[in-house]
């Protein structure tokens, strides 16, 4: 198991201090905000903790409220709202400094069969043909100035956990509008044992979810994430499970953008296993604020 993949375990290991009430951190970054995927996993991990082990996460609606501070520690507090039959609900508020940096919903099934049919999975080249992106950001860094090289190489370490081989990749430094769509390979950076929990799987791929989601509402118009006059962050993002996966395999990450309006991007992606099989589900609006200075 690589040490990243091993932080970002450590990181969706929250520390139980009273009845239903959750501590999380964030590792060290040069970061000014945490990482939206980081807040929206760990939160799914404090409600799996307050569920019957063979009730699974189906869907996810979390609202960003406020930026959180990478330097404290995220308290998390779940409400548990419903226990019935065949579904369970739970609401989990983060907080830091004693206010709300976000909420959400879950919503817990107990496995059942029913009626099947999905979206076909696209048609493009396996991830063994593609240029991993972590050699490619690496390689922009190579282009940037030195105080902003060094920078860049701790501003993404988030990263470094998921692999992600895009399909088209996107130029950064030099972005021209093009379709508001992106296929990119994800799986964690190395090994899962064999028998981890499914709902571990859940919450690293909701982690994964919110890379490179809302970059997608951007690419008709040309501005890169990298843009210092962009302002962007996830307003809120949802996910739907319909299938069981292993994080650990390669999964095509799908993802478009319906519209942008009003500083806001609205982007979808669709998670497809390599035999076909639609997985997940997501979207997200993001506030995308360009400033003139």
């Amino acid at each position: 198991m690589s040490k990243a993949l091993q932080k970002l375990l450590n990181i969706l290991d929250l520390e139980k201090i009273d009845t239903n009430i959750y501590r999380g951190t964030t590792p060290e970054t040069t970061n000014s905000r945490v990482f939206g995927g980081q807040v929206f996993a760990q939160a799914m991990r404090a409600a799996q903790d307050t569920v019957d082990k063979e009730r699974l996460v189906h869907s996810q609606h979390a609202y960003f409220l406020r930026p959180g501070d990478p330097n404290v520690p995220i308290l998390y507090e779940v409400d548990n709202i419903r226990d019935g039959g065949s579904f369970t609900t739970r609401r989990v508020v983060a907080s830091q400094r004693g206010k709300a940096i976000f909420n959400t919903e879950m919503s817990f099934q107990v496995l059942e069969e029913g009626l099947n049919h999905q979206a076909d999975m696209p048609d493009c080249p396996g991830p063994d043909d593609l240029e991993d992106d972590n050699h490619r950001w690496a390689k922009i860094r190579e282009q940037l100035n030195p105080s902003t090289k060094t920078k860049s190489s701790k501003h993404r370490p988030s990263l470094r956990p998921i692999q992600m081989r895009s399909v088209e990749p996107v130029d950064y430094l030099d972005p021209s509008p093009r379709k508001p769509e992106q296929l990119i390979w994800i799986k964690v950076a190395g090994q899962l044992p064999s028998k981890t929990d499914i709902s571990l799987h859940h919450a690293i791929l909701a982690y994964a979810s919110d890379f490179s989601l809302m970059s997608t509402s951007l690419l008709p118009h040309a501005v890169s994430i990298m843009n210092p006059k962009l302002q962007p962050a996830s307003l809120d993002h949802c996910i739907w499970f319909h299938d069981r996966f292993r994080a650990d395999e390669w999964m095509l990450y799908h993802m478009d953008s319906l519209r942008s309006s009003r500083a806001r991007g609205l982007s979808r992606g669709t998670f497809y296993t390599q035999d076909g099989r639609l997985v997940a589900s997501t979207i997200q609006e993001g506030l995308m604020r360009l400033h003139s200075q």
